[in-house]
């Protein structure tokens, strides 16, 4: 049986993955903040569903929670980092709570689960690691400046873990979305001057006519888990409905 790890599970992207790698016959553990809608995510998941809600970017509360999950269900054959959050603000505007909270959740919770859930990969004999990074990972975004930041990390992370899996038979690979429909995208339409505009521009800037849903990334995030993916590493799968493809007009 797959043991998949899901951070920021309870809602978004992480959500999606969870039901989608549950549905492919994984025991998925849902990680994430907010225990009620951890418990309503699991319920998707089916009976085998585990949840542990603390928050991954406080590395106390990962270090408090981590060793004893992960001898409870059993080291993790798959790892799903989808904790993330957006920070609105041109850099010389965010204060510096704002940046490091930024920072803390898109990436260095990465980090802090990575330090427990990594070394028990190993020592199952390896497993498939997937990131989420964005767009933003690729191209800026005005007055966004912390979370471009974060996400250009994250695949740089991607990379480098990609290196040093690739010995241990561990595959790292990212997923980065476009406009995918999520709290919080949601949450950054909402900061914009115009909700509304802002959010029917992002429907009809890819070329395909939409703004993508959870399960969309999801199918890419379960193919880079999959058997099909075992010869890929240190990449990423754009998931944005062909948004960077095109030269704007």
């Amino acid at each position: 049986m797959t043991i998949a790890y899901v951070s920021g599970a309870s809602s978004g992207i992480g959500r999606g993955a969870a039901v989608r790698l549950a549905a492919d016959g994984a025991t998925v553990v849902l990680l994430g903040r907010d225990e009620k809608r951890l418990a309503e995510a699991a319920q998707e998941c089916g009976p085998n569903a585990v949840t542990a809600a603390f928050d991954a970017a406080d590395a106390d509360a990962v270090d408090a929670a981590l060793p004893g999950l992960i001898e409870r269900t059993g080291p993790p054959d798959v790892v799903v980092h989808a904790a993330g959050m957006t920070v609105v603000g041109a850099l010389d505007q965010l204060t510096p709570a704002q940046w490091h909270q930024q920072i803390d959740v898109n990436l260095t919770s990465i980090y802090s689960l990575n330090r427990h859930l990594w070394p028990a990969m190993v020592t199952a004999g390896g497993g498939s690691v997937v990131l989420v990074g964005s767009t933003a990972s690729f191209a800026g975004f005005p007055a966004d400046a912390a979370y471009v930041a974060s996400k250009g990390a994250v695949l740089a992370m991607t990379k480098a873990m990609a290196l040093d899996g690739a010995p241990v038979g561990i595959r790292v690979n990212a997923v980065c979305p476009g406009f995918i429909l999520t709290p919080n995208l949601q949450g950054f339409f909402d900061a914009q001057p115009d909700p509304d505009a802002a959010s029917a521009g992002a429907a009809s800037a890819a070329p395909l006519g939409r703004m993508g849903t959870p399960a969309d990334v999801a199918g890419a995030v379960a193919f880079l888990c999959s058997a099909e993916a075992s010869f890929v590493t240190g990449t990423s799968i754009l998931v944005d409905g062909g948004l960077l493809a095109r030269v704007p007009s």
